[in-house]
């Protein structure tokens, strides 16, 4: 019987299932578990985004809130303006800052999350 010496031609069509990884891996996971100074950096920038997210929002309420005494001293009044304003006037603005601290807060944690873990 003759033998077929004609290669053979396999298709992959899936990703491997385990890959090795080299020796040197960079695992950012174990920068932060392990305490050193890369890992100190990663917590560091995070802990930066957010600080930095929150004085967004306490200089935006700042400027909101802060000229309302001048408001109230330069309009003379019963006080029903002052209720109105700080009653009604101020919720929708300080909902939509707390709405948009916590949306940033968690992308700034996914954003982390993404950087450390290994993908």
């Amino acid at each position: 019987m003759p033998q077929d010496h004609t290669e053979r031609r396999v298709v992959v069509t899936a990703p491997p299932r385990r890959t090795r990884r080299a020796s040197g891996y960079y695992r950012p996971r174990t920068e932060i578990d392990e305490q050193t100074t890369l890992g100190h950096t990663y917590v560091r920038s995070l802990m930066r985004t957010q600080l930095r997210a929150a004085l967004t929002v306490f200089a935006i309420l700042g400027l909101l809130v802060g000229p309302l005494p001048l408001l109230f001293a330069a309009t003379p009044g019963t006080g029903r303006l002052e209720w109105a304003v700080l009653g009604f006037g101020l919720y929708a603005p300080l909902v939509l800052l707390a709405r948009w601290y916590v949306r940033r807060a968690e992308r700034n944690e996914r954003d982390f999350v993404r950087l450390v873990e290994d993908r």
